[in-house]
């Protein structure tokens, strides 16, 4: 179904919280520099589904997984991975923006600083490079000393791509990462995530399927822990294959 390579691929993977189940056997191939949707009604999986591509969870207790997740072809919960170099690959964006209490500057050399770069330059390069690629340059550029905090919703959240970006990885996972801004926050972050396809392979859960429509590839609707499609966008919201999924995108249930 999908013909672009594959960035991220899961294989019967299934995760429990002690003895709820939340995640059942979910097999799924994300296709490299495209946007995938994970929608689907509240406490159905999907933000449980993408902290498993970064070993989130792990910082759970009492979570077991089972299955395979792939990153490029290697299966992220082998025992010999490096769970930091994982986290540099494949970045979080989160609901609610979390600026450092730093400057819009160290928030954003944070990362490159705790990887060793030390040099002015190179971190100035970094920063705005990526604030650039956040679409955030030109509005900060003259305050970079600003605390983080100062800055609007919807500018936070674009300092937290950005800071995400400033380590270089290659997937960026992000959790609902407009629900908590204006409309006018919200198209800003939706174009972004246009554009940074070209570069990253990203992950969106949304609760809004506009939204869906609107910045994804492909969509994965998921329902209890389940995933019950997953197709190109277009043809999951114009033509779903299955019942339970054209109710969900026509608003009969959820």
């Amino acid at each position: 179904m999908i013909h672009n390579s594959i960035k991220i691929q899961t294989k019967n993977l299934s995760l429990f919280y002690g003895t709820k189940q939340a995640l059942n056997n979910i097999t799924l191939d994300i296709p490299t520099n495209r946007v995938t949707a994970l929608i689907g009604p509240s406490g159905c999986g999907k933000s449980t589904f993408i902290r498993s591509l970064n070993r989130m969870n792990d910082l759970i207790e009492n979570v077991s997984i089972n299955g395979e997740v792939f990153i490029d072809a290697v299966n992220i919960y082998e025992e010999n991975i490096d769970v930091v170099e994982l986290r540099k690959k494949v970045g979080m964006i989160f609901q609610k923006s979390n600026p450092f209490p730093k400057s819009i500057y160290e928030n954003v050399a944070y990362g490159p600083k705790i990887n060793g770069i030390g040099k002015k330059s190179v971190l100035d390069e970094i920063v705005e490079r990526s604030l650039m690629r956040a679409a955030l340059w030109d509005e900060v550029k003259d305050e970079l000393n600003k605390s983080g905090l100062a800055l609007s919703g919807g500018q936070q959240q674009r300092l937290c791509i950005a800071r995400a970006l400033a380590v270089d990885p290659e997937i960026l996972l992000m959790d609902e990462p407009a629900s908590a801004l204006d409309p006018l926050s919200t198209a800003k972050i939706e174009e972004l995530m246009y554009e940074l396809k070209e570069n990253y392979t990203i992950v969106i859960v949304t609760h809004n399927m506009q939204q869906a429509a609107r910045v994804s590839d492909f969509t994965a609707f998921f329902y209890l822990g389940e995933v019950i499609e997953y197709d190109e966008t277009k043809k999951l919201f114009t033509i779903p294959a299955k019942k339970q999924t054209e109710d969900y995108v026509t608003g009969r249930f959820g």
